[in-house]
């Protein structure tokens, strides 16, 4: 079992690093999201993983660590605060750039013509 746990946790993280180097924003986000989720078995197997345990002292002789647990729930609340604000980081920088590229860069010509008229047109509306 801890095997096939280690195996899910190493896959998780491998997706999420693969995700993460790419050049568009939304891989780049569910990539984040991959390794959060790695992150919180990780910590969740940091408790040893056991069966038939209760979960909260006092209704067994055995229990599960509860610290994990708590952890891990931490761990989701800060995950998701940071997914939204990197998709409003996103969301910025495709409207400020024109592109949603994370390096800024435009791989077609065409439409590098395009986006430098909109960052113009928005550096003069700003100013």
């Amino acid at each position: 079992m801890e095997l096939l746990y280690a195996s899910c946790v190493g896959l998780l993280v491998s997706c999420g690093v693969f995700l993460i180097l790419r050049s568009r924003t939304f891989p780049v986000v569910l990539g984040l999201t991959m390794f959060s989720y790695a992150v919180n078995l990780f910590l969740f197997s940091s408790g040893r993983l056991s069966l038939n345990k209760a979960a909260v002292l006092g209704y067994s002789s055995e229990y599960a660590d509860p610290l994990p647990q708590a952890l891990v729930l931490t761990a989701i609340v800060i995950g998701f605060a940071m997914t939204a604000f990197v998709v409003i980081l996103a969301i910025r920088g495709r409207a400020d750039l024109g592109t949603d590229n994370v390096d800024g860069q435009i791989l077609d010509k065409k439409s590098h013509k395009k986006s430098d008229k909109k960052i113009k047109k928005n550096k003069k509306a700003k100013a």
